[in-house]
């Protein structure tokens, strides 16, 4: 299973990857992972669950224990989409690593979450520029045993099989972006990690909730429609939710009137802050700052 450090995965590497299954599945190959990779998943596995008990929510927490998830290796999809499809309906298929948007949204309304097979090189480990199977598993699978989180991402995919046939997936997918991989929540110990890009990430989960650079703003649908997002660093801004119940509003919203109104008006950038946010930490922005001026 090792690949070449130079090597790109699914979508990002061409046509000629392009699997026989029309819906890019394929098969996880788990005999096939060397001593190597279940090593790199293991140190990423030791260090997040170290980690994530103070920063993360309490429905992730839940998810993970009730998984067969360990630090002994790379998850057998297998065993994960067996006790997924008991608690939630879901299961999890291998693809080769990005895939088509309207794949990546015919899965997710029919309940497949789909994970890249591969795993990132041991001199990766803090920074992949493609989503690999620790991030896909570790970051996302704990939050489909959730029912509210099952739910509203198969939503989520129904609407964006509608939004790419309306010109609309660019503001669509920002929508996901600040909830299923950036989102915070509100909980009784404090703000709380539920999204899988910052539950997977061992530098940005304690800067989402500890850091005082970044701003935490309470989510608003219209808002993070027209927000910009980074996708080569930490974010400027999370949003949060003040409780995971509250996506299945999002889950039951008929986006066409949202479409009709950001026709018109302002698209703002990652950091900016405006007078009708409900702002929770107003982030000092030094660490973008720093970056910027090559700090």
């Amino acid at each position: 299973m090792l690949q070449e450090a130079s090597s790109k995965h699914g979508l990002a590497a061409g046509e000629q990857c392009t699997p026989q299954n029309p819906d890019w599945t394929i098969d996880q190959g788990w005999a096939n992972y060397t001593a190597q990779e279940h090593a790199v998943w293991k140190t990423l596995f030791e260090r997040q669950t170290k980690l994530l008990p103070s920063l993360a929510c309490d429905e992730f927490l839940d998810g993970m224990a009730k998984l067969p998830i360990g630090a002994e290796g790379i998850p057998d999809f297998r065993r994960l989409s067996d006790v997924l499809r008991k608690h939630t309906g879901w299961e999890v298929v291998a693809v080769p690593g990005l895939v088509p948007d309207e794949v990546f949204f015919d899965h997710l309304a029919n309940r497949r979450f789909p994970s890249g097979n591969f795993i990132r090189k041991p001199h990766e480990l803090d920074y992949l520029e493609e989503p690999d199977v620790f991030h896909d598993v570790f970051g996302h699978v704990p939050m489909l045993m959730n029912p509210v989180m099952a739910d509203y991402i198969q939503a989520y995919g129904q609407a964006g099989l509608r939004a790419q046939c309306l010109g609309k997936l660019p503001q669509l997918a920002r929508v996901y972006w600040y909830t299923v991989e950036f989102g915070l929540v509100e909980q009784a110990n404090g703000l709380r990690i539920y999204g899988a890009g910052i539950a997977s990430s061992f530098t940005e989960s304690k800067f989402s909730v500890q850091d005082l650079s970044p701003n935490r703003l309470g989510f608003n649908l219209e808002r993070v429609m027209r927000t910009h997002y980074r996708i080569d660093d930490f974010q400027e801004s999370y949003f949060v939710v003040k409780n995971i119940a509250e996506l299945l509003e999002l889950a039951s919203i008929d986006f066409g009137p949202v479409y009709a109104r950001l026709d018109s008006g302002p698209e703002y950038q990652p950091g900016d802050v405006l007078p009708a946010d409900r702002v929770l930490h107003r982030g000092t922005g030094k660490y973008h700052l720093d970056r910027r001026q090559g700090g």
